[in-house]
């Protein structure tokens, strides 16, 4: 336990290990790109994330993965992960943010995982879907989901030192969001759409230096948890609030006690410093890049991040089939 735990904290940097695991699910789904069929990518991707993550030295539990027990054969809410060491954390997969990205062949699929210490990881499953803003360090104490878009452009223009003409945010392109998109071009704003993928729109927004800005709109709720995990370990700022699908949810969600205008900033979904977020590109994206084939083997990008260090890191990895192929029990190409 001493190697593992100091004074409470998680001393092993597991976001270098957690590579390994995305690189596996990305490089499975990766064969799949563009042949129609959202099943095959997401089977291989699960199918390979949860082999690698039983090799890791820790005792998981899966709060957030690939539905409920009965749902998901594998990574379901609830399944122990791991080799059973005694390392408690709590786990959020993404096997892959962007199946019909993939099986359609086009840009921006990533595969993701997070984790935390025991206990720290909160997701409001009551909802499906929440309303969220994202934007990276210098604005994050400016936003507020309950003001106005044209407030919270303002603000975020002014902690940038910009004008918000110059600013860009990125949006979901929903019909839902028609009247979000025509605030934003109102405010003066430019708009970036993307068609899935808004975990690594998220990220983007909360990077410094990206050619966006922010992230607005309601996109689903798991997605929203994975993305405060990797906006906490970068220090943006997230808030989000619960979206109702209609008055039935939002009335059972009532009876359940739940406050369905609660405001959930990053420390109410990220409950912990001991966050570790890895993510490796299926497709190319704005991101990350996607795997790219060459004789004999692949070459994939990844980004890994440590919350208590705030070290983000690219890399950059060569896999070679050969040697691959006596290691690995599931099939990679």
């Amino acid at each position: 336990m001493g190697e593992i735990m100091s004074r409470g904290k998680i001393e092993r940097n597991i976001a270098m290990e957690l590579v390994r695991v995305t690189e596996a699910a990305a490089m499975s789904a990766a064969r799949y790109l563009g042949r129609g069929d959202k099943n095959l990518v997401d089977g291989a991707a699960v199918s390979a994330m949860r082999q690698v993550l039983g090799y890791i030295r820790m005792d998981g539990i899966v709060v957030i993965g690939e539905g409920e027990k009965d749902e998901a054969p594998m990574l379901y809410i609830g399944e122990r992960i791991g080799d059973g060491s005694d390392l408690q954390v709590d786990i959020a997969v993404d096997p892959i943010d962007g199946t019909t990205l993939v099986a359609r062949g086009l840009p921006g699929a990533i595969s993701v995982v997070a984790l935390s210490a025991k206990g720290t990881m909160h997701c409001p499953r009551q909802f499906v879907y929440m309303n969220k803003i994202v934007t990276g360090p210098e604005a994050k104490d400016c936003i507020d989901i309950n003001a106005s878009v044209a407030e919270n452009l303002n603000n975020i223009a002014r902690a940038k030192k910009r004008k918000v003409s110059e600013l860009t945010v990125v949006v979901l392109d929903r019909p839902r969001h028609e009247p979000l998109i025509s605030d934003i071009r109102g405010a003066g704003a430019r708009v970036k759409l993307i068609s899935d993928g808004d975990v690594s729109a998220s990220i983007d927004a909360a990077l410094p230096e990206r050619e966006v800005d922010a992230l607005m709109g309601v996109g689903g709720t798991p997605e929203g948890v994975l993305s405060a995990a990797a906006i906490h370990c970068i220090g943006g700022g997230i808030q989000c609030k619960a979206w109702p699908r209609d008055e039935g949810e939002r009335k059972s969600a009532i009876a359940a006690g739940v406050d369905v205008d609660k405001v959930y900033k990053t420390q109410d979904l990220i409950d912990s410093d001991d966050v570790f977020f890895a993510a490796t590109g299926v497709s190319s994206g704005e991101l990350l890049k996607g795997v790219r084939y060459f004789r004999g083997g692949v070459q994939t990008q990844s980004i890994a991040m440590r919350c208590r260090s705030g070290t983000i890191r690219w890399i950059d990895s060569w896999h070679n089939f050969d040697r691959l192929d006596k290691l690995s029990f599931f099939k990679l190409h």
